[in-house]
């Protein structure tokens, strides 16, 4: 609901949308034994058409693409057979389709055995033909009376204990978990990447289905389970939504309070300054060895670069906007103050101004 209700602005969404992409696809991925570097994920979730070399890579590009699909399917859609053989398809197409025939559910005497304890799922043929309708239709009718977010890890559950697939199950359920928490309303502010939240409590996963397994059923504790972690991710979507809503009134500050400097050398020292924190709002943290490559360039033509730049950090120190530590490495790191905008005023920030300590007396030094 909070979610819902913060204001944003579409960049911030769209730049979310791949952050939340990359850690779904890592997490379905990895959770199945995918084995892979950061390199070859970001190969394997590039939509151009570069060369994958391992199963590992053309099951996460696989799964890439189902996810961008499933972002252009309508609240309103029915979820039906059909809708899950395509995601299914798409799951194993060009990945898993050597071995397993896209979006065709096991026929007779084709069983599967997963998870821990190993157990089977639904016996191929009619049993899995039935077990995969009777979800279809509890899907058109008895789970519309219940919360959305309890349908999502209901169908979860249901579709991974049956497998009707050769492979591709637990990436398929996950899939189609992700569809239906988009009739949440969240997709503005794309899908809630849970993949990433099973990966990093694999263990409590796999714990939570086999508990409702030997409780006959019963989904309480992987409602309990899944639900937390909505919840998880909800709230670290919120803080990163949060950070730029920070970020949009400090830039905003930044541009009103230095754009009221009147004489001339205050202008030209704010100019500097300003493209300092630009530098800063882009990058959370900022190694000073860094930062005076990248604003070096403001600087040229004066006789005292350093001294200059010295002062110019300085007196942003000064004013509470910036902030400095040292790294594990021992190193000089920048931030920004993001909380500056809810603690300085207009006064203070120019009798501060009065009051800047010199570039010899550089805190940092």
């Amino acid at each position: 609901m909070t979610l819902k209700g913060m204001p944003y602005q579409r960049e911030w969404v769209e730049d979310l949308q791949k952050v939340e992409l990359k850690r779904e696809v890592a997490g379905t991925s990895r959770i199945e034994g995918a084995d892979f570097t950061e390199k070859e994920l970001e190969a394997a979730m590039n939509e151009t058409a570069e060369e994958l070399f391992t199963r590992s890579q053309k099951q996460a590009r696989a799964a890439s693409n189902t996810y961008r699909w499933i972002a252009t399917i309508p609240d309103d859609k029915p979820v039906d057979a059909d809708l899950v053989y395509q995601i299914h398809r798409r799951i194993v197409t060009g990945a898993d389709d050597d071995h397993c025939p896209p979006g065709v559910l096991r026929q007779q005497d084709e069983n599967v055995n997963f998870g821990q304890p190993r157990h089977r799922g639904a016996e191929g043929g009619q049993e899995c033909q039935d077990a995969f309708n009777g979800l279809m239709n509890s899907l058109q009718q008895q789970y519309g009376d219940h919360d959305p977010l309890i349908q999502a890890l209901a169908a979860h559950y249901h579709f991974a204990a049956m497998h009707p697939f050769l492979d591709g199950n637990g990436r398929t359920a996950r899939a189609l978990e992700a569809l239906l928490l988009q009739h949440t309303g969240l997709r503005d502010f794309c899908f809630i990447a849970m993949s990433n939240y099973y990966y990093d409590e694999k263990t409590a996963y796999l714990g939570a289905l086999t508990a409702v397994r030997s409780q006959r059923h019963d989904l309480t504790p992987f409602f309990l389970f899944g639900l937390k972690g909505i919840e998880i991710q909800a709230k670290r979507l919120l803080k990163e939504i949060q950070i730029r809503i920070k970020k949009a009134i400090f830039r905003n500050l930044m541009y009103d309070l230095f754009g009221r400097l009147k004489s001339e050398k205050r202008r030209v020292i704010a100019e500097r300054q300003i493209e300092i924190l630009k530098l800063l709002l882009q990058n959370d943290r900022v190694v000073y060895e860094d930062l005076v490559k990248q604003v070096r360039g403001h600087y040229e033509g004066l006789k005292t670069v350093y001294q200059t730049m010295y002062r110019d950090l300085n007196g942003l120190i000064g004013l509470g906007a910036i902030e400095w530590c040292r790294d594990d490495k021992d190193r000089i790191v920048f931030s920004l103050q993001l909380d500056w905008p809810e603690k300085i005023t207009e006064t203070e920030f120019f009798e501060k101004l009065k009051n800047l300590p010199k570039a010899k007396s550089n805190p940092f030094l």
